[in-house]
């Protein structure tokens, strides 16, 4: 794929969507100042991996690959992949009484350990599929983290406005029927 099945992905959103698409545009398509190249095609990749959208998922994967390094590319897709299992498991945790705070989760999480790429970037990916996975604990503790491995919030917060893009233009070509 290239920019023009951006462009293409983009084109598909209903007119009532302008904003989604101007957001696609400003946003989505180029990194930012405040991310790397490598930190922005993550999270693009990370967040249509966990939008599970049928085409706007498959456009968007191959972009981000594009600008990728193998190794980051996986760092991605595992960052998605943990996060679906724990970003379930801790948002129900969260609403739960508090009698499963001693509770161990007994999830395994090795990826976390050795993601393939720094801690930073791992986390910052971690933090944009929480933030679309809807989990309070999680978008805290990886923010945290990521913060705590050099990230500013700025860039954070590039991260969690890919996040609503992505999410906003699977959302909007479902319901469309595009998709």
């Amino acid at each position: 794929m290239s920019p023009d099945s951006l462009e293409r992905l983009r084109d598909a959103l209903p007119a009532y969507a302008r904003d989604t698409a101007t957001n696609m545009d400003a946003v989505v398509r180029a990194p930012g100042r405040n991310l790397t190249d490598q930190q922005h095609w993550g999270t693009v990749l990370a967040v249509a991996a966990a939008v599970r959208a049928p085409t706007t998922t498959p456009v968007l994967a191959t972009e981000a690959r594009r600008h990728l390094a193998p190794a980051a590319a996986d760092a991605a897709l595992g960052a998605a992949s943990v996060m679906a299992a724990n970003a379930v498991y801790f948002r129900a945790r969260h609403v739960l009484p508090d009698g499963y705070d001693g509770v161990r989760a007994g999830l395994r999480m090795r990826l976390a350990t050795a993601p393939g790429v720094g801690r930073a970037d791992f986390e910052l990916w971690c933090t944009a599929v929480s933030a679309v996975e809807g989990c309070e604990s999680c978008v805290a503790s990886h923010e945290a983290t990521a913060r705590g491995a050099g990230l500013s919030r700025a860039a954070v917060n590039d991260a969690l406005r890919i996040a609503a893009v992505v999410h906003a233009v699977a959302a909007t070509l479902e319901a469309a029927g595009l998709v």
